[in-house]
């Protein structure tokens, strides 16, 4: 399963990248607002730290607006992924964009029907936000799995991309289903490093090597 990081922050980014494990990065208008930076700046200093697809959202809801801000999207960078909403327009803009091979991420879905329709328009990437679901009562990885099931019937190539993910449950639960993708915030990410025992072992070692009175090198 690729690592994506949910974020416009460019440190973060930068130290997450350099464990290996970042295979991309999502953005949406609010990240940009929390950076503080200008979108097409920040958008494009990011696309210089990863060589993964870097999501860049349009922020227009019809098709010939979200057609013109796409075509000033994907001239930052080869490895821009243009993120449209998944509305009939933008999966006029999906199908358009995709075929004529830009990567497109279609964001804001939540049911296996609307991300059958982003597979048939073509997507690269379909983002079906399972924390959301979670947050008014429903369960946000049972999506997902509906959404691998028709998938695999069908062999689509969109890539199941588990968004709004809120803990590392969701983490090992998208594997678990046989995700593509998921993308969460760094916060996310560095919590799967932890465990107690790797703590207390490692403190363990350390103890135990400092009575030796030895030095390595």
């Amino acid at each position: 399963m690729k690592f994506f990081v949910d974020t416009a922050d460019t440190a973060e980014i930068r130290d997450l990248a350099e464990t290996g494990l970042l295979d991309g990065v999502t953005t949406n208008p609010s990240l940009v607002h929390k950076s503080g930076k200008d979108f097409l700046e920040v958008v494009k200093e990011i696309c210089g730290i990863v060589p993964g697809p870097v999501s860049a959202e349009v922020v227009a809801t019809d098709h010939d607006e979200m057609m013109r801000e796409a075509e000033i999207l994907r001239k930052i960078a080869g490895n821009i992924a243009v993120k449209v909403p998944l509305t009939i327009d933008g999966l006029k803009t999906c199908k358009k964009l995709t075929a004529d091979g830009t990567m497109v991420n279609v964001t804001l879905c939540f049911t296996a029907n609307q991300a059958l329709l982003a597979a048939k328009a073509g997507a690269t990437f379909i983002s079906p936000f399972v924390g959301r679901h979670d947050d008014i009562g429903f369960d946000g990885m049972q999506i997902i799995s509906e959404i691998r099931m028709i998938y695999d019937n069908y062999d689509f190539e969109t890539q199941i991309l588990v968004a709004s993910v809120r803990h590392p449950v969701h983490v090992l639960e998208a594997a678990k289903i046989g995700a593509d993708v998921m993308t969460a915030p760094p916060k996310v990410i560095r919590q799967l490093f932890n465990h107690p025992l790797t703590d207390n072992g490692l403190k363990a070692f350390l103890a135990d090597w400092e009575k030796t009175g030895q030095k390595i090198g």
